[in-house]
C-alpha cells in the first residue's frame, strides 16, 4: 500500500514477477528482482548477519568475489513473490556466533519490511528467514567459509 497520503491509483500484475502501480498519469513496474535486492542490502545492514545465502549461493558468491571488477550480487539469498500489493520474502544468512538468533531475525524481519515498504509501496506480508550456518570470528578472520572449508575428524 502507498504510503503517500495523496495517492490514488492501484496496483496490478503484468504477470512477468513484478507489480505495477497504476496512477491517473502512468504506470509503474517493479521486478522481483529490485525487491530482492531492497530486502538483501537490508539484511546486510543488520549487526550479526556475516553472510546471505546458503551453501551454494555463498560459494559462487566468494568466486564472484575474487574476479576483478566483479559487481556483488545484492539479492543472493534472497527469494521474493511479487503480487498485485503485497510482496513475500524468502532469506537465507549465517549468523555471527554469540548472536541471539531469534532476535537477529527479528531484526532483519523489522529492517526487510520497511526498506521494502518505504522503496517501493508494497505490503510485505511475511518474511521468511533460514539460518544456515553460524561463522565462529576466527573462521572469519581467516577467510574460510562454514560451508566449503575442510573438516578435519
Amino acid at each position: 500500500m502507498s504510503t503517500d497520503p495523496g495517492f490514488v491509483g492501484s496496483y496490478s500484475s503484468d504477470g512477468a514477477g513484478s507489480a505495477a502501480l497504476t496512477t491517473s498519469q502512468g504506470r509503474t513496474i517493479i521486478a522481483d528482482a529490485v525487491v530482492a535486492k531492497i530486502a538483501g542490502i537490508a539484511t546486510r545492514e543488520i549487526n550479526g548477519v556475516y553472510d546471505v545465502g546458503g551453501g551454494t549461493a555463498r560459494v559462487v558468491g566468494a568466486l564472484r568475489d575474487r574476479i576483478p571488477g566483479a559487481r556483488v550480487n545484492h539479492s543472493q539469498g534472497v527469494a521474493v513473490e511479487v503480487g498485485e500489493k503485497q510482496a513475500a520474502i524468502d532469506i537465507g544468512i549465517v549468523a555471527e556466533y554469540g548472536v541471539a538468533l531469534h532476535e537477529l531475525a527479528a531484526g532483519i524481519r523489522r529492517n526487510v519490511i520497511t526498506a521494502v515498504e518505504r522503496m517501493t509501496g508494497l505490503e510485505v506480508t511475511e518474511v521468511n528467514i533460514t539460518v544456515y550456518d553460524v561463522i565462529l570470528f576466527d573462521e572469519a578472520d581467516q577467510g574460510f567459509d562454514a560451508d566449503v572449508r575442510p573438516r578435519v575428524q
